[in-house]
């Protein structure tokens, strides 16, 4: 009889979910879909002469991104650790293949691979394949995490690799948000804070050079600063889409019914889809927006605080900073809080490489959930 009770008590284990992440993870794709095919189908008829060519590709993207979900949330967490070096090289690899004949350019960036007829953009790969490598790592090196040599140097090398092959396609935006997720992985993993700030320390000194050593950085920057001086220029987007938000006003125009999306706004369905959500679903639906993101967030921080080990733990908190990091980013600049970057809203901009490795990356946050101390 007890043996019975066992096997049934596995079973339901095999298929209890955390509904609280499934269901917002759902909504913001499913919402994801409709405002894509709201943004781009005047595009899409324009390019491809039909309006659901963008809408069609993102639903297949998905329902194979909500397959990798469900795998991912059964698949052991503690696994990865085996995996970390292997999807680490791939990574290094994939970035490398960028500037061979397999890659291609698109807005000036050579950012993409071409493989069996599906772009793939591997900066975000290696994004997920550093945060598991920096969780295994970390944890493996808890006894000496406080020396220098090999607490913080291997990782900051490691680091400097992953900036230099991103920064040549080029992809500030992307250097960005991994050398924050770095910071902070490395800072929870208890990482000498001594240490840690020699690494603040080059950020100010990066930036500059990053920006004031390029220059359409430049142009972008001082777009930011004074976007209506440069409104023919790099000011553009911002302006426009304020405009957004500001034509949404409190209720918002109603789906379907933006006027910006059409050859106003510059990519209306991916980098600044949170101006056409504005403009449509108004201020209302951008705080419910902002509201389930931040719900993402604190659930992603409190199954970091309850993981069995500290490799769950890192590696909960590192997936958890990438998306909110992203997602806060991707608004702050729509919104003209932050200088422009080519950076998607998470689930909800349209890209098939960012939308089936952040579906990946909750079901394995959900591994951990299910395997946590509570």
């Amino acid at each position: 009889m007890g043996t019975v009770t066992k096997g049934n008590n596995q079973k339901l284990n095999f298929f209890r979910y955390d509904f609280k992440l499934i269901f917002p993870v759902i909504f913001l794709v499913g919402t994801g879909i409709i405002m894509i095919y709201s943004a781009s189908s005047a595009l899409a008829l324009e390019r491809f002469k039909g309006e659901y060519f963008f809408v069609q590709r993102q639903a297949v993207y998905a329902l194979i991104g909500l397959a990798g979900m469900f795998f991912c949330a059964h698949f052991p967490y503690r696994y990865y650790q085996r995996l970390a070096y292997p999807l680490l090289i791939l990574s290094i690899v994939l970035l490398i293949l960028v500037f061979t004949p397999l890659g291609y350019s698109a807005g000036g960036a050579r950012r993409w691979l071409y493989i069996f007829g599906q772009s793939f953009q591997p900066s975000e790969f290696a994004r997920f394949a550093m945060i598991i490598f920096l969780a295994y790592s970390l944890d493996k090196k808890q006894n000496i995490i406080k020396t220098f040599s090999r607490g913080l140097l291997p990782h900051f090398l490691l680091l400097g690799i992953f900036t230099g092959l991103i920064m040549f396609q080029p992809d500030f935006g992307g250097v960005a948000m991994l050398w924050v997720v770095t910071l902070v992985i490395l800072f929870a993993g208890r990482v000498c804070f001594l240490h840690l700030s020699f690494f603040f320390a080059l950020i100010p000194p990066a930036a500059f050079c990053f920006i004031f050593f390029s220059d359409y950085r430049l142009r972008r920057f001082l777009a930011f600063i004074d976007p209506w001086k440069y409104k023919q220029d790099g000011g553009h987007h911002i302006i426009q889409s304020l405009i957004a938000f500001d034509s949404g006003g409190v209720w918002g125009a109603g789906v379907g019914k933006s006027l910006q999306k059409l050859f106003y706004l510059p990519e209306p369905h991916t980098d600044f889809i949170f101006s056409i959500i504005g403009e449509e679903l108004g201020l209302c639906g951008v705080l419910l927006i902002i509201i389930i993101y931040s719900f993402i967030l604190w659930k992603g921080l409190m199954i970091s605080n309850n993981a069995p080990d500290l490799f769950g733990s890192l590696l909960a908190i590192g997936i958890t900073a990438s998306i909110g990091l992203q997602a806060f980013t991707n608004m702050g600049v729509t919104m003209g809080v932050l200088p422009t970057k080519g950076l998607t809203l998470p689930f909800l901009s349209y890209g098939g490489t960012s939308l089936l490795i952040f579906m990946a990356s909750m079901g394995i946050l959900m591994n951990i959930g299910r395997s946590s101390k509570k």
